[in-house]
């Protein structure tokens, strides 16, 4: 199958789709701590469906892999690892700001350091597998439109991070609580400038893992298929990091129970995918003590979990598809993604009713500011398209 720049931007629209989905069957998880669905949705996210679909779909897998240097799986791990420190995060964030919010700052901060930190460790580490140095980037024209584009993705966050202050100062307590129930703008933009600036070495990971692509077509596996034995090494460092972090939390709340149980016990009853877990009981118990029903439905929140982590995992497996197809104009790759995932996650924003309620002032400001990061990749893109032209 030979480069197609147009299926290429649908592969990557199809990514961004399932990347800006994924945390709606989480919704459907009932008495189950954050920690515990997290995990349940990383096993497929992170370890059954890459692969799975590496294992069916590419030729000698294990083979392909047993192949490559130390220093080829190193780096793809390790950056695996620190963009599961984002993964790990994201959800948190999702919590906190909910999904229009949440996914518009996060991604935003993905989107410009994505493009940022990899010259910037290039100029103080020359040996990692990165292009151009900071320096390189600042002395051309391209990389100018390329620190401009960054500028207007710094500016898009703090626009739509002033539609999430004038959201918290507007709407009622309770308001906030019916759509987002630990709505904290403050804790959710720390956890979103963290999450964005570690999401971004997923890119990293993906260049790492290179040599591994060329093997897998090497061994005659069609190029559509070619970056999904990658995936297995880099998801293995994801998975790494939210598995030690979420037995962690499973071991400081008692939640490990969880998994198995039947009941879920009084104090974690009124946890479940719209909120609660990780830092402990909620508080909204009501004034009287525990509720009646405490049975756990445990085949549900099995399926929804297991949903929620497979439509995540499609999103790389579409934008590895979509990286195949885009020939020349693979520059526009990363913004591509970053720009659907923004757009889809605030559909899914307001179709949730997440901005239910606040004024016509944070709407504004909200659209104003996801409007100012979807310009913003483009000009990223833009920057990045007159580099490959010199």
């Amino acid at each position: 199958m030979g480069e197609n720049p147009f299926l290429g931007v649908v592969f990557h629209w199809l990514g961004g789709l399932a990347s800006g989905s994924f945390y709606v069957p989480f919704k459907g998880v009932k008495k189950w701590s954050w920690e515990t669905y997290w995990l349940v949705g990383g096993f497929f996210s992170w370890i059954i469906c890459p692969w799975a679909f590496a294992f069916f779909m590419t030729n000698d897998l294990v083979g392909v892999l047993k192949g490559q240097s130390a220093s080829t799986l190193w780096w793809t791990y390790f950056f695996g690892v620190l963009w599961g420190f984002g993964g790990l995060t994201f959800g948190l964030t999702m919590r906190y700001l909910g999904m229009s919010l949440g996914m518009g700052v996060a991604l935003g901060y993905c989107a410009a350091f994505g493009t940022l930190v990899p010259p910037i460790a290039k100029a103080i580490m020359p040996a990692l597998p990165v292009g151009s140095s900071i320096v390189e980037i600042a002395g051309t024209t391209s990389g100018q439109v390329t620190l401009a584009g960054v500028g207007i993705c710094l500016v898009g966050i703090g626009i739509a991070a002033l539609a999430g202050f004038t959201k918290e100062k507007e709407m009622p307590e309770e308001e906030k609580k019916k759509v987002i129930k630990e709505f904290n703008f403050r804790k959710g933009i720390m956890v979103a400038t963290f999450s964005g600036i570690m999401s971004a070495c997923f890119a990293f990971a993906l260049q790492a893992g290179k040599p591994i692509n060329e093997a897998s077509k090497a061994a005659r596996t069609a190029e559509l298929w070619t970056g999904l034995p990658a995936l297995v090494v880099l998801l293995l460092g994801g998975f790494t990091t939210n598995f030690i972090w979420c037995v962690l939390l499973n071991f400081k709340n008692a939640t490990g129970y969880q998994y198995l149980a039947s009941e879920v016990r009084p104090e974690h009853a009124h946890h479940g995918g719209s909120g609660g877990g990780e830092a402990g009981p909620m508080q909204d118990a009501g004034a009287g003590g525990p509720p009646a029903d405490l049975r756990i439905p445990v085949m549900a929140n099995y399926l929804f979990s297991a949903v929620a982590g497979t439509t995540w995992y499609f999103q790389f497996f579409f934008y590895t598809m979509g990286a195949t197809q885009m020939g020349k104009y693979d520059f526009a790759s990363w913004t591509l993604h970053m720009a659907s995932i923004i757009i889809f996650s605030t559909m899914w924003g307001w179709i949730l009713h997440e901005w239910k309620g606040s004024s016509k002032k944070a709407h504004s400001l909200i659209a104003a500011g996801i409007a100012t990061l979807v310009l913003s990749t483009i000009i990223i893109g833009w920057g990045t398209y007159l580099k490959g032209q010199q």
